[in-house]
């Protein structure tokens, strides 16, 4: 406890330069008599540290002299430089990351850095030519949270026309390569997806949080209330055996294959917002799968060869 203790009194003393007994006896919650001994332990180990009585005075680094001392184990250094490695960071991430490198102790050093070359983050879409429209907004939406400032918010959702409003904004979500803005508005708490945002303008005005407001816990409350909606109906099928990969790859978590039938076909499941919107993801398989229900699905997938077949018109005879 108190090699904790002592550690926490020397990042104490050397991010406010100079700190008097009372000062560190009020940060670490002990008594003044064991932060003077604490002051006192650091400099009989030969950390460069001293007092100055008198008015003014208190406990200082010699020269200002700075630590290298961090707190962080080297498996924490690997796992930090990994997550944020600095082929993906932003400027201002891989500036903040050199300067830790800096700080570490010389040991620690070639390990951090090895291991922030050692990973990266690509969130493009492989359909999106351009993951980066967003760019200025994001930046302009991070300041915002960071500087709790109210935005007028210009924002399209999908289907529906640009529309402006004013939000308090109170975190950002990273999910399935998509960035998203979490924030209040007079409907109540809400996400924008960010490559939506057309304009983000902050007013000066403050951000009123929500009281006991926590952003995993609103997060979670949000995403899952959006993926009921994207889950919201199921459409039953028949597949052919060399489509079942394909509606792996398309579907993921959303595809479910059941028992094999006779005729060597599979029965799937299709989650989807709706049955229209599934069947129509359905309909470019063509003959090779059977939608079985609901109703609307089926009605969905004959309408579409209506009209198909009005555009393209109907085949004299089918091979």
């Amino acid at each position: 406890m108190r090699a904790d203790r002592l550690v926490a009194t020397l990042l104490f003393l050397q991010s406010r330069g100079r700190v008097t007994v009372a000062e560190v006896a009020a940060e670490l919650e002990i008594s003044e008599r064991t932060a003077r001994r604490d002051l006192e332990a650091l400099s009989t180990a030969g950390i460069p540290v001293y007092s100055q009585r008198g008015r003014g005075g208190g406990w200082s680094l010699v020269g200002g002299a700075r630590t290298d001392l961090t707190g962080l184990t080297a498996e924490e250094i690997r796992s930090l430089f990994l997550r944020a490695g600095s082929a993906t960071a932003t400027p201002q991430l891989r500036t903040a990351l050199r300067k830790l490198v800096r700080a570490l102790p010389a040991p620690l050093r070639s390990d951090a850095e090895a291991a922030a070359r050692a990973h990266i983050v690509d969130a493009t879409d492989w359909t999106r030519a351009d993951a980066t429209a967003a760019a200025p907004q994001l930046d302009a939406l991070r300041r915002a949270v960071v500087d709790g400032h109210q935005v007028r918010l210009g924002y399209a959702g999908p289907g529906k026309p640009a529309s402006v409003r004013t939000v308090h904004p109170l975190g950002l979500a990273f999910k399935a390569g998509n960035e998203y803005l979490v924030a209040d508005t007079e409907g109540g708490l809400r996400t924008f997806r960010l490559s939506r945002v057309l304009t983000a303008e902050p007013t000066g005005a403050p951000v009123t949080r929500p009281e006991g407001f926590d952003l995993p816990a609103v997060w979670r409350s949000l995403a899952a209330r959006l993926e009921d909606r994207m889950l919201a109906a199921t459409v039953r099928a028949r597949a052919e055996p060399g489509t079942l990969a394909i509606l792996e790859r398309l579907f993921e978590g959303r595809l479910r294959i059941g028992e094999k039938l006779p005729d060597g076909w599979s029965e799937v499941t299709v989650d989807g917002p709706t049955a229209e919107v599934v069947a129509g993801q359905l309909a470019a398989f063509g003959a090779r799968i059977e939608v079985l229900d609901p109703p609307q699905a089926r009605e969905r997938l004959a309408r579409l060869a209506v009209e198909l077949a009005r555009v393209y018109g109907a085949p004299d005879s089918v091979p």
